[in-house]
């Protein structure tokens, strides 16, 4: 069964972002702000794409979606950082409309709009469980009941960390969160039209049955100066330095490598 996943880096839609903007002209300049690209990219670097590397199923596909408007050195350096990973498409669009683009390219990717697919969505700060295509595939498959009778069904892997990361290395904390972005993803049927972009992710359950496994920690949620979630008044979360023991548990499951991220982010 095809996997498509989609992420935005920096992408100015109309929409889309709990940070309000004047003018689209606004939104671009924020967005592509030197310090924060510089950030963004450093986060890709190490949290978003390693993990993304080093699936147990390769057997996937990622859209990433960046702006016409991007920069033409930062546009390079995205490609670059992409190289190795043949499962990642960058696609430039112009602004338009959060959700009616991202639903399109979703839907231009199945390679059969006949035959069902799964879906998930991946931030751009946020890391995944090596094991997450494979695991994803697997309780579908294990589903048969609900994926005869539905057409569309929700799975929602719930446990895993916060984190804060930089030259410092990692610190980190235990949360239960249901239907985050991350670790969630969709099975949509043969015929239907419908995406993961269709739906907020925490009001998923409102709209289609939904499977939760909690049985292991499977995303890390970096917080961070440009989450956009996190721009406004909202309740600190503490975090600890990680354990040797811990970092090798980062590293394993989430391929998040402690050293990588003191070197990335060390001052220049």
């Amino acid at each position: 069964m095809q996997v498509i996943g989609l992420c935005r880096f920096s992408y100015p839609a109309f929409g889309g972002f709990q940070v309000e903007h004047n003018s689209i002209e606004d939104r671009i300049a924020f967005l592509y702000g030197e310090a924060r690209l510089e950030e963004r990219f450093r986060l890709l670097e190490t949290i978003a794409l390693p993990c993304l590397r080093e699936q147990t199923d390769q057997d996937f596909e990622l859209i990433m979606v960046i702006g016409t408007s991007l920069p033409a050195h930062h546009q390079s350096r995205l490609r670059d950082l992409c190289a190795d990973i043949p499962q990642i498409r960058i696609h430039a669009e112009p602004p338009r409309k959060q959700r009616e683009v991202m639903k399109e390219l979703l839907n231009a990717a199945r390679r059969d709009p006949k035959a069902p697919c799964l879906q998930f969505r991946h931030d751009d700060d946020d890391a995944i469980s090596v094991d997450f295509i494979e695991r994803l595939r697997q309780t579908i498959a294990d589903c048969p009941g609900l994926v005869a009778r539905n057409k569309t069904l929700a799975v929602d892997f719930n446990q895993g960390f916060v984190a804060e990361v930089g030259a410092t290395g990692i610190a980190a904390t235990t949360i239960h969160r249901p239907y985050y972005v991350a670790s969630l993803g969709m099975y949509v049927s043969g015929g239907n039209a419908q995406t993961i972009m269709n739906f907020a992710h925490e009001k998923i359950p409102r709209f289609m049955p939904t499977v939760t496994i909690s049985d292991a920690p499977m995303f890390v949620r970096s917080h961070n100066g440009y989450n956009d979630s996190r721009q406004k008044k909202v309740k600190p979360i503490p975090v600890t330095p990680l354990t040797p023991e811990q970092i090798g548990e980062f590293e394993a499951r989430f391929a998040l490598r402690d050293d990588q991220i003191r070197k990335v982010f060390a001052p220049a």
